[in-house]
């Protein structure tokens, strides 16, 4: 694939991607994909561009309700078969390590990249806190039983009591 600079494209299922079916709310839609393999001549690195788009279904963070994230994938993997060949990577392209025969499965590196696209804390953008979540204080309500509840009040008596002195 590499010495004939081969591309492939298509779609397939995100239900078919169980690894990422796990850190999902759901496996409705459809990835979109192309890989094209190629070889940098100047430094020899043989690699693979990976284009992806899908919309995944994820719990938000904030307020635990369901949401559409649409994730873009575009990264460059340089295909090598050892370890100490990663030093050999130009800047920007991430190593693949392949089997000794050269193959690798396309749909396995399409969800790697899916997978390490995804946010460590998924959160709707168009969401906003819980009313119960936000601070009462901005809205008017007694500012004395915030104070009861923090632990910082025992400090702020200690450094009134401090600064008037003996």
């Amino acid at each position: 694939m590499v010495s004939a600079r081969r591309s492939f494209e298509g779609s397939m299922p995100v239900a078919a991607l169980e690894r990422l079916c796990g850190a999902l709310a759901g496996d409705e839609g459809e990835v979109s994909f192309r890989l094209d393999f190629g070889r940098d001549e100047q430094l020899g690195t043989d690699y693979v561009d990976v284009h992806a788009q899908v919309p995944l279904t994820m719990i938000c963070q904030r307020t635990l309700e369901p949401f559409v994230l649409p994730v873009t994938v575009d990264s460059r993997l340089g295909l090598i078969r050892r370890e100490r060949d990663e030093a050999g990577l130009p800047p920007g392209c991430e190593p693949l390590l392949v089997a000794e025969d050269g193959r690798l499965r396309p749909a396995d590196v399409i969800e790697d990249e899916l997978l390490l696209a995804l946010p460590l804390v998924p959160v709707n953008p168009d969401s906003s806190l819980p009313d119960a979540a936000v601070d009462h204080d901005a809205t008017g309500q007694d500012d004395a039983a915030g104070q009861e509840n923090n632990p910082f009040a025992v400090l702020r008596e200690l450094k009134k009591q401090a600064g008037r002195g003996p």
